[in-house]
């Protein structure tokens, strides 16, 4: 394969994934998670390129958490990285989605790589290093593929790219006129005729880069395509969806409790009881406590559903090539499930919040606004009816969802 280039990290001294293996995964996971939260408020107003935390998460070693151990990485479960997932989106979700969607672009190249491809772009992250941006949103067709000599050509433009500022790789996605079906690609960022803006101006994840990607008759060749165009999805491969459903659920979840948490921190140290409750402190108050405990349980169902589903996703990977379009479809019930409570928790707990902290906390210097801004944003990555009629659809006439890039 054609894709090694230097790194804009090549000269930091190499950290070995075992870093994070012997400190255990949860344990490395907690004390980012601590340095991410200890500037959130900050960089949310800034908005921009994290490049100093992002350069935390380089070191934490967890970049390796799902590159399996024959490549050199931490071998970890789905299980165990929706996990770290959820942990790092309670203190800042949108380092938590840059995280995540490096790992989606790990699982892209796993799910449509050959074994020469996998061995290759997987050794590679781990020795370099190397962050992983995201090119291959699917409703946006505006850049196309051609065919050349010794492989394809590709014009046009990507939006919604997250991780893509910053990053070392790219996994892109091309239409192609002649099938009516997209070529899936690992390049490197830096490769001639690639450029990312950084232009996300969005009210909230404002630190996702999620920046708009050109491409100027980028030359791919035959060795960088993971899929070809025309190539006919496998049970396996539409694995990828669920994986990213999955993420954004797990970062949904992470915002409601990060939300939850701060509002009750906020409620037990500063929030005043009202004038006729007849208590001296707001958490003695009963209607305070109905409402917390209702915000709970939103987000305990959601919490132990994207459990669940990443337990069957664990399993759906290790049936390999044998995973049936019926096994496959189990799974996809279990991520919409899950989203779907997901996206509800992360919306209502973070507006709620302030009936329960008072006028006073709506100051900007809480920054608790973050939250709802975050889950509103987040929550419109696409249409959660859609999950309902697919539930619907399953539970009245048995049908599974049918594979498409968000289902």
């Amino acid at each position: 394969m054609s894709i090694i280039v230097p790194l804009t990290s090549a000269a930091d001294p190499p950290a070995h994934p075992a870093r994070a293996a012997s400190g255990g995964i949860d344990e490395i996971a907690e004390s980012l998670a601590l340095q991410l939260a200890a500037t959130a408020v900050q960089r949310d107003r800034a908005g921009g390129h994290a490049a100093a935390e992002r350069e935390l998460i380089r070191s934490s070693g967890l970049l390796a958490l799902t590159v399996p151990a024959e490549f050199g990485g931490l071998g970890g479960d789905w299980a165990g990285f929706y996990r770290v997932v959820r942990r790092l989106a309670q203190a800042d979700s949108a380092l938590a989605h840059v995280f995540a969607f490096h790992h989606l672009q790990l699982a892209t190249v796993r799910l449509f790589g050959n074994a020469t491809q996998q061995s290759q772009l997987l050794r590679e992250t781990i020795e370099r290093r190397a962050f992983w941006g995201n090119a291959l949103n699917p409703t946006d067709t505006r850049a196309f593929a051609t065919e050349a000599e010794g492989g394809w050509h590709v014009e046009g433009l990507k939006s919604f790219c997250s991780g893509s500022v910053g990053s070392d790789y790219l996994c892109l996605s091309a239409w192609h006129h002649g099938t009516q079906s997209a070529l899936v690609a690992a390049v490197p960022t830096l490769r001639r005729g690639i450029a990312v803006a950084a232009d996300w101006d969005a009210f909230g994840q404002r630190q996702t880069d999620s920046g708009t990607v050109s491409f100027d008759k980028v030359f791919i060749a035959h060795d960088e395509v993971l899929q070809a165009p025309g190539t006919a999805p496998t049970p396996r491969g539409s694995l990828r969806p669920l994986v990213s459903q999955l993420i954004l659920a797990n970062l949904y979840i992470g915002i409601a409790q990060g939300a939850f948490d701060e509002a009750r921190r906020y409620t037990r140290e500063h929030t005043r009881p009202w004038s006729s409750s007849g208590v001296d402190r707001a958490t003695n108050d009963p209607f305070v406590q109905h409402r917390y405990a209702e915000l709970w349980l939103l987000i305990r169902p959601a919490a132990a559903l994207a459990d669940e589903a990443a337990q069957r996703l664990d399993a759906a990977f290790k049936r390999g090539a044998s995973l049936t379009a019926e096994d496959r479809g189990a799974v996809a019930i279990a991520v919409a499930e899950a989203k779907v409570l997901a996206h509800r928790a992360s919306v209502e707990v973070s507006s709620q919040l302030f009936e329960l902290t008072g006028a006073r906390s709506t100051s900007e210097r809480h920054g608790l606004d973050r939250f709802w801004r975050n889950a509103r944003v987040h929550t419109l990555h696409d249409p959660v009816d859609y999950k309902l009629r697919d539930l619907g659809r399953y539970l009245l006439d048995g049908r599974v969802p049918e594979p498409t890039p968000y289902s």
